[in-house]
Protein backbone atom coordinates (compact mmCIF):
# COMPACT_ATOMS: atom_id res chain seq x y z
CA UNK A 1 0.00 0.00 0.00
CA UNK A 2 3.02 2.71 1.19
CA UNK A 3 4.47 1.76 -1.88
CA UNK A 4 1.54 2.87 -4.20
CA UNK A 5 1.11 5.97 -2.46
CA UNK A 6 4.82 6.60 -3.01
CA UNK A 7 4.45 6.32 -6.66
CA UNK A 8 1.20 8.12 -6.82
CA UNK A 9 3.33 11.35 -5.33
CA UNK A 10 6.25 10.76 -7.98
CA UNK A 11 3.41 11.13 -10.71
CA UNK A 12 2.21 14.24 -9.20
CA UNK A 13 5.39 15.88 -8.53
CA UNK A 14 6.55 14.79 -12.15
CA UNK A 15 3.33 16.23 -13.79
CA UNK A 16 4.29 19.29 -11.89
CA UNK A 17 8.20 19.52 -13.00
CA UNK A 18 7.28 18.58 -16.89
CA UNK A 19 4.08 20.21 -17.66
CA UNK A 20 2.92 21.91 -15.13
CA UNK A 21 4.57 25.53 -16.74
CA UNK A 22 7.76 26.17 -15.90
CA UNK A 23 6.54 25.42 -11.83
CA UNK A 24 8.77 22.97 -9.94
CA UNK A 25 7.91 21.63 -6.33
CA UNK A 26 11.22 20.64 -4.41
CA UNK A 27 11.00 17.47 -2.71
CA UNK A 28 13.60 18.70 0.15
CA UNK A 29 13.01 20.95 3.11
CA UNK A 30 14.26 21.17 6.46
CA UNK A 31 13.43 17.27 7.64
CA UNK A 32 14.79 13.86 6.47
CA UNK A 33 13.96 12.49 3.62
CA UNK A 34 12.06 9.55 5.21
CA UNK A 35 9.92 12.29 7.20
CA UNK A 36 9.15 14.17 4.18
CA UNK A 37 7.78 10.90 2.32
CA UNK A 38 5.18 9.80 5.55
CA UNK A 39 3.88 13.06 5.62
CA UNK A 40 3.40 13.29 1.75
CA UNK A 41 1.82 10.20 1.53
CA UNK A 42 -1.21 11.31 4.45
CA UNK A 43 -4.74 11.63 2.60
CA UNK A 44 -4.69 14.85 2.63
CA UNK A 45 -1.48 15.78 0.81
CA UNK A 46 -2.14 13.26 -2.12
CA UNK A 47 -5.62 14.96 -2.19
CA UNK A 48 -4.11 17.96 -2.77
CA UNK A 49 -2.08 16.81 -5.68
CA UNK A 50 -5.44 15.95 -7.34
CA UNK A 51 -6.37 19.47 -6.97
CA UNK A 52 -3.37 20.45 -8.34
CA UNK A 53 -3.58 17.82 -11.28
CA UNK A 54 -6.65 18.28 -12.24
CA UNK A 55 -7.79 22.20 -11.10
CA UNK A 56 -4.17 23.87 -11.75
CA UNK A 57 -3.64 21.24 -14.91
CA UNK A 58 -7.21 22.73 -16.55
CA UNK A 59 -6.35 26.52 -16.09
CA UNK A 60 -2.46 26.25 -17.27
CA UNK A 61 -3.96 24.19 -20.48
CA UNK A 62 -6.53 27.10 -20.97
CA UNK A 63 -3.57 29.62 -20.71
CA UNK A 64 -1.06 27.64 -23.13
CA UNK A 65 -3.80 28.82 -25.74
CA UNK A 66 -3.84 32.71 -24.73
CA UNK A 67 0.40 32.81 -24.25
CA UNK A 68 1.65 36.00 -22.95
CA UNK A 69 0.81 37.56 -19.59
CA UNK A 70 -2.18 35.51 -18.98
CA UNK A 71 0.22 32.27 -19.20
CA UNK A 72 2.85 34.29 -16.81
CA UNK A 73 0.67 34.83 -14.12
CA UNK A 74 -1.23 31.14 -14.49
CA UNK A 75 2.38 29.65 -14.06
CA UNK A 76 2.78 31.78 -10.93
CA UNK A 77 -0.91 30.47 -9.79
CA UNK A 78 0.29 27.01 -10.43
CA UNK A 79 3.60 27.99 -8.02
CA UNK A 80 1.74 29.14 -5.36
CA UNK A 81 -0.46 26.33 -5.37
CA UNK A 82 3.10 23.90 -5.40
CA UNK A 83 4.37 26.23 -2.83
CA UNK A 84 1.30 25.71 -0.29
CA UNK A 85 1.54 21.61 -0.97
CA UNK A 86 5.24 22.29 0.79
CA UNK A 87 3.97 23.94 3.68
CA UNK A 88 0.84 22.02 4.52
CA UNK A 89 4.01 18.80 4.50
CA UNK A 90 5.97 20.18 6.86
CA UNK A 91 3.22 21.23 9.12
CA UNK A 92 2.39 17.63 9.83
CA UNK A 93 6.23 17.42 10.69
CA UNK A 94 6.07 21.16 12.86
CA UNK A 95 5.20 22.66 16.11
CA UNK A 96 2.71 24.89 16.02
CA UNK A 97 4.76 28.77 15.99
CA UNK A 98 3.79 32.00 17.37
CA UNK A 99 2.63 35.08 15.30
CA UNK A 100 6.50 35.82 14.41
CA UNK A 101 7.26 32.47 13.87
CA UNK A 102 4.12 31.35 11.40
CA UNK A 103 5.22 34.54 8.94
CA UNK A 104 8.61 33.17 8.71
CA UNK A 105 7.02 30.31 8.11
CA UNK A 106 4.80 30.67 5.13
CA UNK A 107 7.44 33.62 3.34
CA UNK A 108 8.13 30.90 0.63
CA UNK A 109 4.17 31.12 -0.36
CA UNK A 110 4.02 34.72 0.52
CA UNK A 111 7.07 35.64 -2.29
CA UNK A 112 4.89 34.18 -4.71
CA UNK A 113 1.49 35.77 -4.52
CA UNK A 114 3.74 38.80 -4.46
CA UNK A 115 4.95 38.29 -7.69
CA UNK A 116 1.70 38.16 -9.52
CA UNK A 117 0.59 41.27 -7.25
CA UNK A 118 3.76 43.01 -8.74
CA UNK A 119 2.25 42.05 -12.75
CA UNK A 120 -0.74 44.08 -11.53
CA UNK A 121 1.48 47.68 -10.75
CA UNK A 122 2.04 50.05 -13.52
CA UNK A 123 -0.19 51.06 -16.66
CA UNK A 124 -2.70 48.83 -17.53
CA UNK A 125 -2.74 46.55 -20.58
CA UNK A 126 -4.95 44.81 -22.27
CA UNK A 127 -5.23 41.52 -20.19
CA UNK A 128 -5.39 43.81 -16.73
CA UNK A 129 -8.57 42.00 -15.88
CA UNK A 130 -7.31 38.56 -15.95
CA UNK A 131 -4.05 39.55 -13.93
CA UNK A 132 -5.87 41.33 -11.10
CA UNK A 133 -8.71 38.29 -11.09
CA UNK A 134 -5.38 36.01 -11.16
CA UNK A 135 -3.72 37.71 -8.20
CA UNK A 136 -6.37 38.31 -6.07
CA UNK A 137 -7.36 34.99 -6.33
CA UNK A 138 -4.23 34.04 -4.70
CA UNK A 139 -5.51 35.53 -1.18
CA UNK A 140 -7.24 32.52 -0.99
CA UNK A 141 -4.31 29.93 -0.54
CA UNK A 142 -3.94 32.29 3.36
CA UNK A 143 -6.76 30.09 4.88
CA UNK A 144 -3.42 28.20 5.93
CA UNK A 145 -2.83 31.26 8.13
CA UNK A 146 -5.86 30.23 10.63
CA UNK A 147 -4.95 29.71 13.69
CA UNK A 148 -8.03 29.27 15.62
CA UNK A 149 -11.04 31.53 16.48
CA UNK A 150 -9.46 34.41 18.22
CA UNK A 151 -6.87 34.94 15.39
CA UNK A 152 -8.96 37.80 13.61
CA UNK A 153 -9.80 35.75 10.22
CA UNK A 154 -12.86 33.63 8.93
CA UNK A 155 -12.67 30.05 9.38
CA UNK A 156 -10.94 28.32 6.66
CA UNK A 157 -14.10 27.54 4.24
CA UNK A 158 -15.18 30.93 4.40
CA UNK A 159 -12.37 32.67 3.90
CA UNK A 160 -11.53 31.07 0.48
CA UNK A 161 -15.09 31.95 -0.51
CA UNK A 162 -14.51 35.45 0.77
CA UNK A 163 -11.36 35.68 -0.80
CA UNK A 164 -12.76 34.39 -3.96
CA UNK A 165 -15.63 37.17 -3.98
CA UNK A 166 -12.98 39.46 -4.63
CA UNK A 167 -11.11 38.05 -7.63
CA UNK A 168 -15.19 37.29 -9.41
CA UNK A 169 -15.39 41.17 -10.40
CA UNK A 170 -12.92 40.68 -12.88
CA UNK A 171 -13.22 37.41 -13.75
CA UNK A 172 -16.48 38.83 -14.99
CA UNK A 173 -15.20 40.99 -16.57
CA UNK A 174 -13.19 38.81 -18.86
CA UNK A 175 -16.12 36.41 -19.34
CA UNK A 176 -18.07 39.65 -20.27
CA UNK A 177 -15.41 40.93 -22.62
CA UNK A 178 -14.64 37.20 -24.40
CA UNK A 179 -18.05 35.77 -24.47
CA UNK A 180 -18.66 35.76 -27.92
CA UNK A 181 -15.34 36.88 -28.91
CA UNK A 182 -12.99 34.20 -27.89
CA UNK A 183 -13.41 30.52 -26.32
CA UNK A 184 -10.12 29.94 -24.94
CA UNK A 185 -10.52 33.59 -22.60
CA UNK A 186 -14.08 32.17 -21.29
CA UNK A 187 -12.54 28.23 -21.09
CA UNK A 188 -9.25 30.09 -18.52
CA UNK A 189 -12.07 32.66 -16.57
CA UNK A 190 -14.36 29.73 -15.82
CA UNK A 191 -10.94 27.36 -14.79
CA UNK A 192 -10.04 29.79 -12.46
CA UNK A 193 -13.35 29.78 -10.64
CA UNK A 194 -13.54 26.25 -10.47
CA UNK A 195 -10.24 25.86 -8.96
CA UNK A 196 -11.12 27.33 -5.97
CA UNK A 197 -15.03 27.21 -5.95
CA UNK A 198 -15.06 24.03 -5.51
CA UNK A 199 -11.93 22.91 -6.03
CA UNK A 200 -10.28 24.98 -3.04
CA UNK A 201 -12.89 25.00 -1.06
CA UNK A 202 -14.37 22.07 -1.00
CA UNK A 203 -10.38 20.36 -0.06
CA UNK A 204 -10.56 22.73 2.49
CA UNK A 205 -14.24 21.60 3.85
CA UNK A 206 -12.79 17.96 3.55
CA UNK A 207 -9.58 18.26 5.33
CA UNK A 208 -8.80 21.52 7.06
CA UNK A 209 -11.92 23.05 8.02
CA UNK A 210 -10.82 24.02 11.17
CA UNK A 211 -7.74 25.00 10.13
CA UNK A 212 -4.42 23.32 9.72
CA UNK A 213 -3.46 20.73 12.20
CA UNK A 214 0.38 21.04 13.37
CA UNK A 215 2.46 18.17 15.15
CA UNK A 216 2.55 18.77 18.56
CA UNK A 217 5.49 16.48 18.94
CA UNK A 218 7.26 17.53 15.67
CA UNK A 219 10.42 20.12 14.96
CA UNK A 220 9.66 24.10 16.01
CA UNK A 221 9.57 26.21 13.24
CA UNK A 222 13.13 27.04 12.21
CA UNK A 223 14.05 30.68 10.52
CA UNK A 224 13.11 30.84 6.78
CA UNK A 225 15.83 29.08 4.86
CA UNK A 226 17.96 31.26 2.69
CA UNK A 227 16.58 29.82 -0.77
CA UNK A 228 14.76 26.14 -2.34
CA UNK A 229 16.83 23.17 -1.29
CA UNK A 230 18.92 21.45 -3.98
CA UNK A 231 21.21 24.39 -4.57
CA UNK A 232 18.53 26.65 -6.56
CA UNK A 233 18.62 30.28 -6.72
CA UNK A 234 16.92 32.68 -3.82
CA UNK A 235 13.58 34.07 -4.71
CA UNK A 236 13.74 37.62 -4.86
CA UNK A 237 12.90 39.86 -1.24
CA UNK A 238 9.24 40.63 -1.03
CA UNK A 239 8.18 43.58 -1.19
CA UNK A 240 7.49 45.35 2.61
CA UNK A 241 3.83 45.24 2.21
CA UNK A 242 3.36 40.81 2.87
CA UNK A 243 0.68 39.25 2.69
CA UNK A 244 1.14 37.25 5.72
CA UNK A 245 3.85 39.27 7.78
CA UNK A 246 3.66 39.98 11.24
CA UNK A 247 5.38 43.41 11.48
CA UNK A 248 3.69 46.34 10.82
CA UNK A 249 5.23 47.82 7.50
CA UNK A 250 6.99 51.30 6.52
CA UNK A 251 4.65 53.76 4.55
CA UNK A 252 5.72 53.66 0.86
CA UNK A 253 4.83 55.41 -2.57
CA UNK A 254 2.41 52.53 -3.35
CA UNK A 255 0.15 52.63 -0.66
CA UNK A 256 -2.44 50.19 -2.57
CA UNK A 257 -0.34 47.08 -1.64
CA UNK A 258 -1.60 44.64 0.42
CA UNK A 259 -0.98 43.88 4.44
CA UNK A 260 -1.97 40.54 5.66
CA UNK A 261 -5.28 39.99 8.11
CA UNK A 262 -2.99 38.20 10.21
CA UNK A 263 -0.59 41.17 10.82
CA UNK A 264 -3.33 43.75 11.04
CA UNK A 265 -5.13 41.79 13.95
CA UNK A 266 -1.84 41.23 15.69
CA UNK A 267 -1.06 44.59 15.79
CA UNK A 268 -4.97 45.19 17.31
CA UNK A 269 -4.45 42.85 20.07
CA UNK A 270 -0.86 43.84 21.24
CA UNK A 271 -1.89 47.45 20.94
CA UNK A 272 0.32 48.62 18.72
CA UNK A 273 -2.01 50.35 16.55
CA UNK A 274 -3.82 52.46 18.98
CA UNK A 275 -1.02 53.23 21.98
CA UNK A 276 -0.48 56.35 20.32
CA UNK A 277 -3.76 57.88 19.82
CA UNK A 278 -5.22 60.13 21.93
CA UNK A 279 -8.46 60.66 24.35
CA UNK A 280 -11.41 62.45 22.88
CA UNK A 281 -12.51 63.76 25.84
CA UNK A 282 -16.38 65.24 26.31
CA UNK A 283 -15.64 69.06 25.16
CA UNK A 284 -13.99 67.91 21.96
CA UNK A 285 -17.20 66.22 21.00
CA UNK A 286 -18.76 67.35 17.47
CA UNK A 287 -22.22 67.51 19.39
CA UNK A 288 -20.73 69.45 22.55
CA UNK A 289 -18.76 71.97 20.24
CA UNK A 290 -20.82 75.46 19.29
CA UNK A 291 -18.41 75.87 16.68
CA UNK A 292 -19.58 72.72 14.54
CA UNK A 293 -22.97 71.91 12.95
CA UNK A 294 -23.95 68.92 11.05
CA UNK A 295 -23.95 70.34 8.11
CA UNK A 296 -21.11 70.21 5.62
CA UNK A 297 -20.56 73.70 4.06
CA UNK A 298 -19.55 73.72 -0.02
CA UNK A 299 -16.00 74.73 0.93
CA UNK A 300 -15.26 72.00 3.45
CA UNK A 301 -16.96 69.49 0.34
CA UNK A 302 -14.27 70.56 -2.31
CA UNK A 303 -11.51 70.84 -0.05
CA UNK A 304 -12.32 67.02 0.62
CA UNK A 305 -12.80 65.97 -3.03
CA UNK A 306 -9.46 67.69 -4.21
CA UNK A 307 -7.19 66.62 -1.49
CA UNK A 308 -6.71 63.27 -3.28
CA UNK A 309 -4.96 63.98 -7.02
CA UNK A 310 -6.41 61.24 -9.35
CA UNK A 311 -4.13 62.56 -11.78
CA UNK A 312 -0.57 61.70 -12.31
CA UNK A 313 1.17 62.59 -15.16
CA UNK A 314 3.88 60.27 -16.08
CA UNK A 315 3.72 61.08 -20.13
CA UNK A 316 3.42 63.43 -22.76
CA UNK A 317 -0.28 63.73 -24.54
CA UNK A 318 -1.15 61.46 -26.68
CA UNK A 319 -4.55 60.60 -28.89
CA UNK A 320 -3.17 57.91 -31.39
CA UNK A 321 -4.16 53.89 -32.55
CA UNK A 322 -1.97 51.75 -32.01
CA UNK A 323 -1.54 48.67 -33.36
CA UNK A 324 -4.45 49.59 -35.69
CA UNK A 325 -6.95 47.81 -32.68
CA UNK A 326 -6.19 50.56 -29.44
CA UNK A 327 -6.85 54.14 -29.40
CA UNK A 328 -4.99 55.23 -26.65
CA UNK A 329 -5.56 58.93 -25.11
CA UNK A 330 -3.66 60.19 -22.44
CA UNK A 331 -2.41 62.83 -20.14
CA UNK A 332 -4.65 64.97 -22.18
CA UNK A 333 -5.39 68.42 -19.94
CA UNK A 334 -8.09 70.84 -20.50
CA UNK A 335 -8.74 69.81 -24.41
CA UNK A 336 -12.95 70.56 -24.77
CA UNK A 337 -12.49 69.13 -28.43
CA UNK A 338 -11.30 65.16 -28.75
CA UNK A 339 -12.74 63.27 -31.54
CA UNK A 340 -12.63 59.63 -32.58
CA UNK A 341 -14.17 59.33 -35.50
CA UNK A 342 -12.48 56.98 -38.13
CA UNK A 343 -13.04 53.82 -35.54
CA UNK A 344 -15.12 50.48 -35.69
CA UNK A 345 -15.99 47.22 -33.70
CA UNK A 346 -12.76 45.52 -33.21
CA UNK A 347 -11.42 48.54 -31.68
CA UNK A 348 -10.60 49.58 -28.22
CA UNK A 349 -10.60 52.95 -26.86
CA UNK A 350 -8.34 53.51 -23.51
CA UNK A 351 -8.46 56.81 -21.68
CA UNK A 352 -5.63 57.30 -19.21
CA UNK A 353 -4.12 60.15 -16.76
CA UNK A 354 -6.14 62.65 -18.66
CA UNK A 355 -8.03 66.39 -16.52
CA UNK A 356 -10.58 68.59 -17.40
CA UNK A 357 -11.04 67.37 -21.28
CA UNK A 358 -14.17 65.87 -22.91
CA UNK A 359 -13.66 63.10 -25.55
CA UNK A 360 -16.22 62.74 -28.22
CA UNK A 361 -16.46 58.64 -29.65
CA UNK A 362 -18.41 58.58 -32.84
CA UNK A 363 -19.10 55.20 -34.03
CA UNK A 364 -19.43 51.69 -32.42
CA UNK A 365 -16.28 50.43 -30.73
CA UNK A 366 -15.71 47.09 -29.11
CA UNK A 367 -14.89 48.29 -25.66
CA UNK A 368 -14.00 52.07 -23.60
CA UNK A 369 -11.76 52.05 -20.53
CA UNK A 370 -11.64 55.42 -18.82
CA UNK A 371 -8.62 55.03 -16.04
CA UNK A 372 -7.69 57.43 -13.45
CA UNK A 373 -9.36 60.56 -15.11
CA UNK A 374 -10.65 63.59 -13.33
CA UNK A 375 -13.46 65.95 -14.31
CA UNK A 376 -13.52 64.36 -17.59
CA UNK A 377 -16.53 63.97 -19.87
CA UNK A 378 -16.39 60.93 -22.73
CA UNK A 379 -19.65 60.49 -25.49
CA UNK A 380 -20.16 58.00 -27.12
CA UNK A 381 -22.55 56.13 -29.58
CA UNK A 382 -22.19 52.52 -29.06
CA UNK A 383 -20.15 49.49 -27.13
CA UNK A 384 -20.14 45.98 -28.26
CA UNK A 385 -18.92 44.56 -24.58
CA UNK A 386 -18.84 47.45 -22.19
CA UNK A 387 -17.93 50.53 -21.04
CA UNK A 388 -15.19 50.80 -17.47
CA UNK A 389 -14.28 53.85 -15.06
CA UNK A 390 -11.92 53.07 -13.16
CA UNK A 391 -9.72 54.88 -10.25
CA UNK A 392 -11.65 58.14 -11.63
CA UNK A 393 -12.75 61.65 -9.62
CA UNK A 394 -15.82 63.58 -11.13
CA UNK A 395 -16.65 62.00 -14.62
CA UNK A 396 -19.55 62.76 -16.85
CA UNK A 397 -20.57 60.22 -19.57
CA UNK A 398 -23.43 60.61 -22.20
CA UNK A 399 -24.28 57.07 -24.14
CA UNK A 400 -26.63 57.83 -26.91
CA UNK A 401 -26.64 54.55 -28.65
CA UNK A 402 -26.42 50.91 -26.57
CA UNK A 403 -23.73 49.69 -24.02
CA UNK A 404 -24.46 45.89 -22.38
CA UNK A 405 -22.52 47.02 -19.24
CA UNK A 406 -21.08 49.88 -17.55
CA UNK A 407 -18.24 49.01 -14.73
CA UNK A 408 -17.85 51.60 -12.16
CA UNK A 409 -14.79 51.21 -10.08
CA UNK A 410 -13.15 52.87 -6.68
CA UNK A 411 -14.47 56.06 -8.53
CA UNK A 412 -15.63 59.53 -6.72
CA UNK A 413 -18.59 61.12 -8.54
CA UNK A 414 -19.87 60.04 -11.73
CA UNK A 415 -22.87 61.59 -13.69
CA UNK A 416 -24.19 58.62 -16.07
CA UNK A 417 -26.53 59.73 -19.45
CA UNK A 418 -28.50 56.77 -20.43
CA UNK A 419 -30.85 57.44 -23.55
CA UNK A 420 -33.80 55.43 -24.60
CA UNK A 421 -32.08 53.05 -26.39
CA UNK A 422 -29.51 52.18 -23.77
CA UNK A 423 -32.17 51.57 -20.31
CA UNK A 424 -31.22 48.12 -20.12
CA UNK A 425 -27.74 48.71 -19.38
CA UNK A 426 -26.37 46.59 -16.56
CA UNK A 427 -24.56 48.67 -14.23
CA UNK A 428 -22.10 47.17 -11.96
CA UNK A 429 -20.46 49.58 -9.08
CA UNK A 430 -17.63 48.39 -6.51
CA UNK A 431 -15.93 50.81 -3.87
CA UNK A 432 -17.63 54.23 -5.82
CA UNK A 433 -20.17 56.84 -3.97
CA UNK A 434 -22.08 59.95 -5.35
CA UNK A 435 -23.25 57.76 -8.86
CA UNK A 436 -25.95 59.47 -10.48
CA UNK A 437 -27.97 58.16 -13.73
CA UNK A 438 -30.40 60.31 -15.59
CA UNK A 439 -32.07 58.91 -17.92
CA UNK A 440 -35.19 60.64 -20.31
CA UNK A 441 -38.26 61.57 -19.10
CA UNK A 442 -42.01 59.62 -19.86
CA UNK A 443 -42.55 62.67 -22.60
CA UNK A 444 -40.58 63.04 -25.58
CA UNK A 445 -40.18 67.02 -24.09
CA UNK A 446 -39.76 65.86 -20.62
CA UNK A 447 -36.96 66.41 -18.27
CA UNK A 448 -34.38 64.22 -17.51
CA UNK A 449 -34.76 62.33 -14.50
CA UNK A 450 -32.35 61.56 -11.87
CA UNK A 451 -31.82 58.25 -10.12
CA UNK A 452 -29.01 58.31 -7.26
CA UNK A 453 -27.53 54.28 -6.96
CA UNK A 454 -27.15 53.00 -3.46
CA UNK A 455 -23.60 53.14 -2.14
CA UNK A 456 -24.61 51.93 1.03
CA UNK A 457 -26.48 48.24 2.08
CA UNK A 458 -28.00 46.12 5.15
CA UNK A 459 -27.22 42.71 5.49
CA UNK A 460 -29.66 41.29 7.60
CA UNK A 461 -29.46 36.99 8.55
CA UNK A 462 -32.82 35.01 7.57
CA UNK A 463 -33.57 31.72 7.35
CA UNK A 464 -29.84 30.87 7.02
CA UNK A 465 -28.82 33.44 4.55
CA UNK A 466 -28.02 36.74 4.79
CA UNK A 467 -30.45 39.44 2.22
CA UNK A 468 -28.90 42.50 1.19
CA UNK A 469 -31.08 45.58 0.39
CA UNK A 470 -29.94 49.04 -0.41
CA UNK A 471 -30.64 51.63 2.26
CA UNK A 472 -32.50 54.25 1.12
CA UNK A 473 -32.44 57.71 2.65
CA UNK A 474 -35.03 60.44 3.57
CA UNK A 475 -35.18 64.21 4.32
CA UNK A 476 -36.39 67.44 4.26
Amino acid sequence: MEESLIKRLEAAVTRLEGGGGGVTLSRGGDFSSGANVAAASDPSILAYDDLISQCVGRIITAAEKIGGPVLDVTKIVAEAFAAQKELLVRIKQTQKPDMAGLAGFLKPLNDVTMKADAMTQGKRNDYFNHLKAASDSLSALAWIAFTGKDCGMSMPIAHVEESWQMAEFYSNKVLVEYRNKDADHVEWAKALKELYLPGLRDYVKSHYALGPVWNASGKPVSAPAKGPPGGAPAPPPAPSASLFSSESSKPSSSSNQKQGMSAVFQQLSSGSVTSGLKKVTDDMKTKNRADRSGAVSAIEKETRTTTKPAVSKTGPAKMELQMGRKWAVENQIGKKDLVISECDSKQSVYVFGCKDSVLQIQGKVNNITIDKCTKMGVVFTDVVAAFEIVNCTNVEVQCQGSAPTVSVDNTTGCQLYLNKDSLETAITTAKSSEINVMVPGASPDGDWVEHALPQQYNHMFTEGKFETTPVSHSGA
